[in-house]
């Protein structure tokens, strides 16, 4: 353990240097000769605890690999999405043990300086992702040298299982090694603050510059070993599964009968299966059938070619194995196990994936439907299904919508419950996240499958399938239809060509879209001081078209994408067909989403 040399700077080269300058020229982002780069790959090697990524950076520079050199030091990870993001390989603007060393070290400052209680800890988590342990044992390291308490978990576990035993403990923070649903070259560090949601402005930005006022990894004190034998760190409870569960019963209305649903069930190589089993055997779900294959947590993800289930073939296995044995559903997580996907047979025996909307309305309208909170409040993203508002309203309750992720709709349920709006009991955005009753401050797939299981458990008791109750939910509150295209520029010469079509949208936006006029045009980088913190300023543009309907274009927060989103309304009346009314609408929107891209030049 190495102490720090006084006044020693961090690599700083291109860390401020915006995306949208990074221009690629000659291999060398125009901002560079071969020299300098070179020159600052070496200090970069130079400071790098990790003999791994120094043979890697070496092998570039013995190579002249000057693109490859370009793209791995053009500044450094960003906070992101509540923390850091990217590929695991060597150099600053990559996932690797120095890149962790110095967020860790940059986090404890912060919290330091921040102070409060010094005997509240970091709770660290991490899933079963290649560099995972490795990357937890550098974190509790750090934050322990740093006089930081630590608890963390010895064994891959659910990022929400994290999440709520940062706040049973009344945490100061909690940190989770995942990368979630990304490709298997990926990981990541996610921050969840004293609140138990993940990390909002100021609090990212601060965390960001304490992390580059850090300085070489090498020279970042950190106990070695820390998570082994004699540690005098402390271990997360063994029974904190045990009362996360009895915090869900809390909030559940399982049906008296019905739970004899064969349930084919997949965390996909992640680290769900004995929990996600587990809550579902102890509620009386017996029929369960998991997908062998994908069972265990393995961070190579054999069988996928991305571990995300919203992706297609993604649940291949799973659909095989429910016609195979006759199943009744299928409930599938991510490989950190806070999303879920979810299938169910048709008439004719084929099998179809539920949307992420078409599971946040269910979900939400089941749990209005028997939660016993007198005021309830329901909450989604900006970028989900618009049905959610006339389904709460049906219910006399309390609505909300925020900007992407659950680090917004968790302090957005926070700040109404704290002005006495009511108590939050559900949210969700489309990208397959949910979050149910309080236990967990961010999305859950969990507590989703256990609920979503209760509910069709609810529906056969009743007699019906879940799709007539989807249906019946259309003819209700009007059918909504949503459909998302995703524009893929990698790299950094990607990240300026989404950064440009973004400026160009916002100062001359369409008037037209296809052959639909744009009533109105919503640009989220302005005026939010007339808004609530949680539609603070973002790089999102919302059109809304003329007649009803909207299309919403923003840049991914945690992926090289420009995200285009599509919802339309249409009413189904007595006589009309729900699955003609919604091919026809579905056709629309897919027809408004390419017509979006193609105006932006990115078609």
């Amino acid at each position: 353990m190495g102490a720090s040399v006084a006044g020693r700077r961090p690599l700083q080269s291109m860390a401020t240097v915006p995306a949208a300058r990074l221009a690629a020229g000659s291999g060398i982002l125009g901002l560079m000769d071969n020299s300098h780069l070179i020159s600052v790959a070496q200090q970069w090697i130079e400071d790098d605890p990790d003999p791994l990524t120094r043979a890697e950076l070496e092998a570039l520079i013995e190579s002249n690999d000057v693109d490859e050199l370009s793209e791995r030091m053009a500044g450094s990870l960003q906070f992101g999405t509540a923390g850091l993001r990217g590929v695991v390989a060597a150099g600053s603007n990559r996932m690797n043990r120095a890149v962790v060393i110095r967020t860790s070290r940059g986090l404890a400052d912060y919290l330091l300086a921040r102070g409060g209680d010094p005997d509240a800890p970091v709770v660290v988590g991490a899933d079963a992702r290649l560099s995972s342990h490795t990357f937890l044992e550098d974190t509790v390291g750090v934050l322990a040298a740093a006089g930081i308490p630590v608890r963390f978990f010895d064994e891959p576990v659910p990022t929400p299982l994290v999440a709520y035993a940062a706040r049973l403990v009344e945490a100061r923070a909690a940190v989770v090694i995942t990368a979630s649903h990304n490709p298997p070259r990926d990981n990541g560090y996610k921050v969840y603050d004293r609140n138990g949601a993940q990390i909002i402005p100021p609090v990212d930005g601060d965390i960001a510059a304490a992390i580059a006022a850090v300085g070489p990894a090498k020279q970042v004190p950190r106990i070695e070993d820390a998570t082994v034998g004699g540690s005098p760190l402390v271990l997360v409870s063994e029974n904190t599964f045990g009362r996360y569960l009895g915090e869900l019963d809390a909030v559940r209305t399982p049906p008296a009968e019905g739970r004899d649903l064969a349930i084919v069930y997949t965390p996909m190589h992640g680290v769900g299966g004995k929990y996600v089993i587990g809550a579902l055997q102890r509620a009386g779900y017996e029929q369960l059938l998991p997908v062998a294959e994908q069972y265990e947590p393995d961070g190579r993800f054999p069988t996928v070619a991305f571990p995300n289930p919203e992706e297609p073939g993604a649940l291949d296995l799973s659909v095989a194995l429910a016609e195979d044995t006759g199943a009744d559903l299928i409930l599938a997580n991510d490989p950190d196990t806070d999303r879920l996907a979810v299938a169910l047979p048709l008439p004719d025996g084929t099998w179809r994936a539920l949307s992420g909307n078409q599971i946040g309305v269910l979900l939400a309208d089941y749990v209005l439907e028997t939660t016993s909170v007198s005021h309830p409040i329901v909450i989604n993203s900006i970028v989900s299904s618009p049905m959610l508002a006339a389904l709460a309203a049906g219910y006399g309750a309390g609505f909300a919508q925020t900007l992407t992720g659950f680090k917004w709709i968790w302090n957005a349920a926070l700040d109404l419950e704290a002005a006495g709006q009511g108590t939050f009991v559900f949210g969700y955005e489309e990208a397959l996240g949910y979050s149910v009753g309080p236990a967990v401050r961010d999305k859950d797939g969990i507590s989703a499958a256990l609920v979503f299981a209760d509910l069709a458990a609810a529906c056969r008791m009743s007699g019906i399938t879940v799709w007539d109750r989807l249906e019946a939910m259309y003819r209700r509150d009007g059918l909504w239809v949503s459909t998302q295209e995703s524009v893929v520029r990698p790299g950094t010469e990607g990240a300026a060509e989404i950064a440009a079509a973004m400026e160009r949208l916002a100062a001359a936006p369409p008037e037209v879209i296809g052959d639909t006029p744009v009533a109105e045009v919503v640009d989220f980088q302005v005026g939010a001081q007339d808004r609530p913190r949680y539609l603070a300023t973002t790089s999102l543009v919302a059109l809304q078209l003329d007649g009803g309907g909207r299309v919403l274009v923003r840049p991914s927060g945690t992926e090289p994408k420009l995200k285009i989103y599509v919802d339309l309304r249409r009413e189904v009346a007595a006589e009309d067909s729900v699955a003609a009314v919604e091919s026809a609408a579905l056709r629309d929107a897919e027809s408004l989403a390419a017509a979006t891209a193609g105006s932006l030049g990115l078609g």
